[in-house]
Order: C-alpha cells, then structure tokens, then sequence
C-alpha cells in the first residue's frame, strides 16, 4: 500500500501543491493553445485584440505558477533529516505526478476479444492492479516504498505481455506531470508508463538520500548508497528510454541528474574521510584536501551542464545556485586542508621525507614556485608562507561562495547553509590571523589549485528489479511463452478419442502447455483431426493450460472405453513446422533437456538471470523476419514419448 495520501506530513503538502499547481498549469495550457488557434482562425481585428489580451493573461499566469513549482522544487530543507548536526543541504527531487486511469473496460473488452475469455472473470485482477497503481502514486520515503515501485514496474512486464500487441493500440492514454516544469504530457505507449515510474524510483531514492543523518557514518552509508542508486536509475532510463515527451525525462536532463546524483554522493564520501580520519597527520590532510578538490571538480561539472542551453531554461535556479555555492565552498575546504596540513603538522622528519616526497609531488597541478621540495618540507618557515598563501586562497573563495549565496532569494532563507559557509569562513579566517606575522614583508604567493583525488569513487548502481519478486495477475489466463498479446491461435478446438490398438497415435512433448509434438498417419489423433504443433489445453474439461507433461499424460491414461475429449489450441503461423524445428525436436527427444522456461514459470519471472532485459521497453531490437510463432524447442522439458 502507499502511504496515507491525506496525512498532513511536510513532505504531502509539499506533493499536495504540486498536484495543485501541475492541474492549474494544465488548465491554462489548454486555455492558451485555445487562445492561438483563435488567433489564428479569426480575421476580426477586435476579436484579435482581445484574443491577444487574454492570451498575455494566460501567460502572465504560467510564469506565476512556473515560478510557485520553482519555488517548491527548490524546497529542499523539507527532504533534510531532523538531526541537530549541521550538514550542508542535499537536492532531492519531488515525485511526478500522474492521473488515475481506469483499465476495467479496455482490459475485459481486450481479454474477450483476444484470449476469448469471459472479461467479467478477470474483474478482481485488473482491479487488484488499478489498486496497485494507486497505491503507487504516494509511496513511503522509505524500503517499502520503493518496493512499491520496483513492484508495479515488474507488474507492467506482464501488463506489456498480456495486453499491447505489437501491430495496434489498446487506446488507453496514460498521463503524467513534469517534475520540474508541472508540464502534463500523455502517450499511449506503456513505455511511458514504465519510463515515469522508473523516474519516480530514481526521485525517492534522492528523498531518501537526502533524509539521512549524515553526522554518523551509518547515515552516510546509506546516503551513498541512496544517491548511486539514484544515479542508477536515472541513467538506466537514460540508456534505454529515447523521444520521451516530457523535459524531465529528456537525455539532457537525466545526463544533468545522474551528474548531480555522483556529485551529492562525492560529497558524502567527503564527510566520510572527515569522520574517519581521526588522526590529525600530515598525509590524513593532505587526502583530506584532495578529497574536497574532488567534490569541487564534479560540482563544477554538474554547474557546466546545468547552465546549458537546452537545460537551464527548467532546472531551478536554487539548485543552478546551490550546485555553483558548493563548487566554490568545497574548492575552499580543498586550500584549507592543504594549509592545516603544512601548518599544524610538525616539519618532515629524515626518515617521514621520502613518503612525504611521493605524496606532495602529486598533491598540486603545478609545482609551487620556490625552493626544491626536499626543503619545503623540512624548513616551517617555508611551510607557513605556502599555508598561507592556500589559507589567502580559501578566504576568496568562501568569500565567493557567500556571494553567491547571496544572490538567491530561496537558498538566503536556508538557514542551515548558511551557517555552514559562515562557520567555515570565521576557521579560515581564524586560522589566517593566527598563522600571519606582524613583520611579514613578503608579499603572498598564489597557491597552486590541489589535484583532484578520491579513495572512494562513486558507483552508479542499476536497479535491481529481481529484489522484487512478482505474480503475474493475470496468471490465468495461461503461460506467456503463448498466451500473450503478440500471439495469435485459431479458436479452441474439442477433439474426441478414442484410444486404438496403438494407443491415440500422437507423441507429447514439454510443459505448461503440453505440445503434441507429432501425429501418426492414419492414427486415432489424424482421424480426429489433431496436428502436429497443437497445444493440449484442456483434457476432458479440465484446464491443462499449466499442466506438466506428466499431468497430462496421467489424466489420458486414466481414460475408460468411452475416450477423452481434448481441448486444443493452433497458434497461427505455426502450421507445418520448418525442417530447423524438426531437427530441433530430434535433438530434443534425445537429451531430454534440461527444464529452462522462464516465463512459463509461475514461481517468479524476476529469478532470471537476465531479468533487466525481459523488462526493457525500448525498441531497439526488432523481430528477426525469420523468426515464425512456432514452438520455442528450448523451452521443452520432457523427452516425446508416443501415446
């Protein structure tokens, strides 16, 4: 179930106006398209006037609301844990938001029409899946809501199998919102259905993220793990997701978010290095400073992509800031650490100089101007005039950083950043005037920037779909590897036998269904019509459709004088089967192959070992033009045996 939709939590308020403000937005978008194509059609000059009059209403109007969802996307203290500890803000994204959608009468009319089942009797199961669907539109911020997810994204799999043929459309649209614009778009296609799903996994793994307490190291452990998964998810959708309609799910835009995700869990390995190095020596700075140039680098790189063209246009403009304020901020930590490291630490010792060497010679991206290394680090003095020209550095830069703060109404109001940047600016500071001379007289060199270094780099982690295991719903209705929507079979026919000298003169092969691998000429099958490639789906009225071989053969020998009657179905294009089949058959009836078929198995599809590719929706690998609806041979499970 998902959470309670009407409990008054921060975080359901917050989703409560965007539903508000996305419906708002959809309102004048369809008042405005109505506006221009009056525009457009009348000739009237006053008519055209007070079209144009409305039509700068109307977009007054979405700047308004444009401008309200910013304002929401960028209210990310809400998503913060409630820890007293100070940590700098995370971004998290707000889930999209999607209409209800009513599949009762397109599924029955669907399973009439194509299974030629009575559509009344699947009624509980496509309500049971319409409930899921509701379910998942307000999941937890927590495991279970994920699971939510990751089950109803399973769910479309078989949805997909079941009901959306390849050549026609089931005529049901599905709807959804723009995280970041409140945009509605709609398509038919369920890949975009699974697409915002997948999206919605990727922005409650950044709510989780973003919740933890990162003062302790099992919040940061799982804040790493939150934001890879994140990253995860949204390049999965990135890679196998093309002509989404909506900007959020655009290739630019999850480039932008997976970049954004590696940088948040950058940082969090930063915090991580602080809080486990305990010892204060002068290699433990020294990374510590690498670190920090790290998260520098990739924020810079998140800022570079979020002021792109085609990107800046819907990103917030809190997080273009916030992104850009860390960029600066931890490239002030990085001159900082590298000062503490050749001020607070004592002078190399002969036998500390060669490990010291290696690691300093590494540390810059251009060797300090002065004298050689060997007495840079032995000589305090020496030490003191480079602290202070990286401590000289780190002021600017903090400097810089609350500039830029400054700029951003939003981010002003977030108490907690601020504090951070200030709490750093005074230690820089503090630091500078304890470590400046009254007859200092030279004057202070530029400090090299510190080469960029991490012992942590951060994974992007694909989501695991097999974690959740599902049912098919629909499971009824027979096993996939026939009973699907791409398949097509000629009506249900009942055959009487009757068994003869040599029994009913037909060979059976495999599973779930049974397959009547050959028929005997001028047997008991050939006279009743039965051919070779038929499935058995009922043996004297009793639903054989998931039956094993050895059921089937069971509920035949049972049989008394008066015979059996056996239900059948012929998948169309599956009549006379090519020579490769039959070779495949003889190969088949020899071995006795192992039982394989994944998808004819109830247990669980998600067991596969490829189970991300049954659930890929793109459609980049198309049907060979070879391939026919006969029977998949290495899918059998039994060896044929004569009946």
């Amino acid at each position: 179930q998902g959470c309670d939709p009407f409990a008054q939590t921060q975080r359901s308020k917050l989703q409560h106006r965007r539903a508000r403000i996305n419906q708002q937005i959809n309102k004048e978008m369809r008042m405005r398209a109505g506006a221009e194509n009056l525009f457009r059609a009348t000739s009237n000059h006053k008519v055209k006037e007070t079209v144009a009059l409305e039509l700068s209403y109307v977009n007054s109007n979405l700047q308004l609301l444009k401008e309200e969802l910013e304002e929401l996307n960028s209210s990310v203290e809400v998503y913060q844990n409630d820890s007293e500890s100070i940590s700098v803000p995370m971004i998290p994204l707000g889930l999209k938001e999607t209409k209800e959608l009513d599949l009762l009468v397109p599924l029955k009319d669907f399973i009439s029409e194509h299974y030629g089942e009575e559509g009344i009797l699947f009624e509980k199961e496509i309500k049971e899946f319409m409930e899921l669907r509701q379910a998942m539109r307000t999941p937890s911020r927590n495991e279970a809501g994920l699971e939510l997810l990751m089950e109803y994204y399973n769910q479309l799999y078989f949805l997909d199998s079941r009901f959306f043929p390849p050549t026609r459309s089931l005529g049901v649209f599905f709807h959804w919102y723009d995280s970041l614009t409140g945009v509605p778009s709609h398509q038919r296609a369920l890949a975009f259905e699974k697409g915002s799903v997948l999206f919605n996994i990727g922005a409650l793994h950044t709510q989780i993220g973003a919740r933890q307490d990162r003062a302790y190291l099992p919040g940061l452990n799982q804040a790493i793990d939150a934001f890879q998964k994140a990253a995860g998810a949204f390049n999965y959708l990135k890679e196998n997701f093309s002509n989404a309609p909506s900007l959020d799910m655009s290739a630019a835009s999850l480039n932008m978010l997976v970049r954004l995700m590696v940088a948040q869990v950058q940082e969090c390995v930063f915090e991580k290095m602080t809080l486990l190095r305990t010892q204060h020596d002068f290699l433990s700075r020294l990374q510590l400073a690498q670190e920090a140039a790290r998260v520098e680098d990739v924020y810079s790189l998140v800022h570079q992509t979020m002021t792109q063209a085609h990107v800046k246009d819907y990103v917030p403009f809190s997080w273009t800031t916030m992104v850009h304020v860390k960029s600066e901020h931890f490239k002030a930590l990085s001159h900082y650490f590298a000062a503490i490291a050749l001020c607070d630490c004592p002078a190399a010792s002969d036998a500390e100089l060669p490990e010291q060497e290696k690691a300093f010679i590494q540390f810059h991206v251009t060797m300090p101007e002065g004298p050689s290394l060997r007495v840079l680090l032995q000589d305090p003095e020496e030490r003191r005039k480079l602290g202070k020209a990286h401590l000289k550095k780190a002021i600017m830069k903090h400097e810089e950083a609350m500039r830029i703060h400054g700029l951003c109404k939003i981010l002003r109001k977030m108490d907690i950043l601020q504090e951070v940047l200030s709490f750093a600016h005074k230690r820089s500071l503090s630091k500078y005037s304890e470590i400046d001379h009254e007859e200092d007289f030279f004057e202070t060199g530029d400090a090299p920037d510190i080469h960029p270094k991490t012992l942590q780099k951060p994974e992007i982690k694909s989501p695991n779909f097999s974690q959740v295991k599902v049912t098919d719903l629909f499971h009824k209705l027979g096993p996939l590897s026939v009973f699907s929507a791409k398949n097509k079979w000629y009506p249900a026919r009942r055959v009487h036998l009757r068994r003869g000298e040599n029994g009913f003169g037909f060979t059976l092969r495999g599973d779930s269904p049974v397959l009547i691998a050959g028929v005997i000429p001028g047997g008991c099958a050939a006279g009743a019509g039965l051919k070779e490639g038929d499935y058995i789906i009922s043996v004297n009225g009793k639903d054989c459709r998931w039956s094993k071989h050895a059921e089937v053969v069971q509920l035949l020998k049972s049989t008394g004088e008066e015979g059996v009657e056996i239900g059948v179905i012929t998948l169309q294009g599956s009549e006379g089967p090519k020579a490769s089949d039959k070779k495949a058959a003889a190969m088949s009836s020899g071995a006795g192959l192992q039982k394989s078929n994944k998808e004819n198995s109830r247990k669980s599809l998600m067991n596969s070992k490829s189970a991300s590719t049954l659930l890929v929706w793109s459609k980049k690998s198309k049907r060979s033009k070879k391939s026919t609806y006969s029977v998949p041979f290495s899918a059998v499970g039994d060896n044929e045996a004569m009946y």
